[in-house]
């Protein structure tokens, strides 16, 4: 039987800049794709010819129907310029991605986010949420051989994490990991999977992994995008492999090639230095690129 928390209906109210300076207020029942309409002319009118277009600020109505986020967005528009700029600076300082390596003890909060996708996304094939303790184990089974990492706004909020685990259990496999980054529902398209996934694979190439492989949904635009736009290869599909919410699932199987070349690899290191991990996380925290972080 189908799932009837699957399907849950969004509601957004949210500002965008545009290169002149100016504030665009606007709702929506797709943040993500919004944005990509806004960025590519093909949203509001008030927005076209104006330049590029970043999000601002944007908040997540308890009620998701149409009638009362389209009140909240009057509400914004009618507020005074100056309110509107300090309402978007205090939402971009809570943003500002943080870095650290997850624990064991930070598996009930991590949950809270994996938790959201298994409820009511199919981007995880996983149909029952695991428990605190499972999930406790699970984190110290990653860590046991690669990364874990979250990212934090500037209020202390968990925005999302990234991590990686073997890609298959035989020995041949050791030098291949499977890439897993799940942003909070109200984080999603504020660029913190793509710091994310910056430290990850910057941690993956270090520690002597040669291959990456990113499992999407079919079909899930945002996610392909955000593997398309960090240099993923698209290697293969498979439309027809999971049962959940109803109905039959497939998988795209995205690459990265962490390191080139037909040599002997060297052993896989489980961890790395404490510092030259921190240095990871500032420098994509600062927005690097992961190949040379």
């Amino acid at each position: 039987m189908s799932n009837p928390t699957l399907t849950v209906p969004e509601s957004w109210v949210y500002m965008v800049r545009c290169a002149d300076g100016s504030l665009y207020t606007g709702w929506t029942d797709d943040l993500g794709k919004r944005m990509a309409a806004h960025r590519s002319g093909r949203g509001s009118k008030c927005v076209r010819g104006k330049g590029f277009v970043s999000l601002a600020w944007a908040e997540r109505q308890a009620d998701p129907g149409r009638g009362p986020g389209q009140r909240r967005e009057a509400e914004v528009k009618a507020l005074p310029k100056e309110q509107k700029e300090a309402m978007a600076a205090a939402w971009a300082a809570a943003r500002t991605v943080h870095l650290s390596m997850a624990a064991p003890e930070d598996a009930a909060e991590v949950l809270e986010v994996y938790g959201w996708y298994v409820d009511h996304s199919v981007a995880t094939f996983v149909t029952q949420r695991p428990t605190v303790e499972e999930y406790r184990d699970y984190i110290a089974g990653i860590l046991a051989k690669g990364p874990f990492i979250l990212a934090r706004g500037g209020d202390g909020r968990l925005l999302g994490f990234a991590c990686a685990h073997p890609w298959r259990p035989y020995a041949a496999y050791e030098w291949d990991a499977e890439t897993g980054i799940y942003c909070a529902p109200d984080a999603r398209g504020m660029g913190a999977g793509r710091v994310l996934y910056s430290a990850l694979l910057a941690i993956l190439k270090e520690q002597g992994y040669w291959n990456a492989y990113g499992v999407v949904t079919i079909p899930n635009p945002h996610s392909d995008a955000l593997h398309r736009a960090m240099g993923f290869k698209k290697e293969s599909m498979n439309r027809r492999c999971g049962y959940k919410d109803g109905r039959w699932l497939g998988i795209t199987h995205w690459l990265m090639s962490l390191h080139e070349g037909e040599e002997a690899p060297a052993p896989v290191r489980p961890a790395l230095p404490g510092e030259r991990v921190c240095a990871i996380f500032a420098g994509a925290e600062a927005g690097g690129d992961w190949q040379t972080l």
